[in-house]
């Protein structure tokens, strides 16, 4: 499933998410009704509904499919559906799991995500409120086995230097803290990429530095942004 994901420019230059890989799964169970929560990353709707169609056929013998998602680095998307339990009991306690998620002190920033908890009736009724927390609990039981990461705004910045100082000037660069992206040669000269946080102070003080580090030789040329994963911090 693609990992890009497809909204405006947004406000936010970080927020967290699902780690890359395959699905997270986790169950529960509640007066011996069985609660199956699947985590996944997801970068679209389409794919959201996609990871739901697939669960259906997989849990083809379950009552109930109940899902919740919240794409976008704003968290601007975001969907519940009950499946058939009583309204308000399962899709929105499991989307506000998500979104009140706290990812560090005070930060709720949890996106790209779909969860989807299959229900199997175990013959004793839990009552609107008993389903309200078993499928809040649930999608936080898996979120708290989840593996996560932060997904950064970067900067893609070239500079462009002669290939007898590129070596010692990329060396310069990795030595200060700077993340390098992928390296090109030219006829003459080589182009260092450099992935920089993207707000304008970050920038300013990456061109102060690679001034020093160049003698005012070498310029930081801002490019295209894209959206990488590190781990938490």
């Amino acid at each position: 499933m693609a990992e890009d994901v497809v909204f405006p420019e947004s406000r936010a230059t970080v927020y967290t998410t699902l780690a890359a890989g395959p699905e997270f799964r986790h169950e529960i169970e509640v007066k011996r009704s069985r609660f199956i929560t699947v985590l996944h990353r997801t970068g679209d709707e389409e794919g959201a509904r996609s990871v739901l169609a697939g669960l259906r056929k997989e849990f083809h013998d379950a009552r109930h499919h109940c899902s919740a998602f919240v794409l976008g680095p704003d968290r601007g998307l975001q969907r519940s559906n009950d499946d058939g339990e009583p309204s308000g009991t399962a899709g929105i306690p499991m989307l506000d799991a998500l979104l009140k998620r706290e990812t560090a002190p005070g930060v709720t920033d949890l996106s790209d995500v779909t969860a989807v908890v299959v229900r199997y009736f175990g013959g004793i009724l839990l009552g609107a409120g008993g389903l309200v927390r078993a499928y809040s609990e649930s999608v936080t039981a898996a979120l708290d086995r989840a593996p996560l990461v932060q997904r950064r705004r970067q900067r893609i910045c070239r500079v462009t230097v002669p290939h007898a100082t590129a070596g010692r000037l990329e060396n310069d660069l990795r030595a200060a803290g700077y993340v390098m992206a992928e390296t090109s040669y030219e006829a003459q000269t080589t182009v260092l990429r450099l992935a920089l946080p993207d707000d304008p102070a970050a920038l300013a003080r990456a061109g102060e530095r690679l001034a020093a580090l160049s003698a005012g030789s070498a310029e930081l040329v801002p490019g295209e942004t894209e959206w990488i994963d590190v781990p938490l911090s």
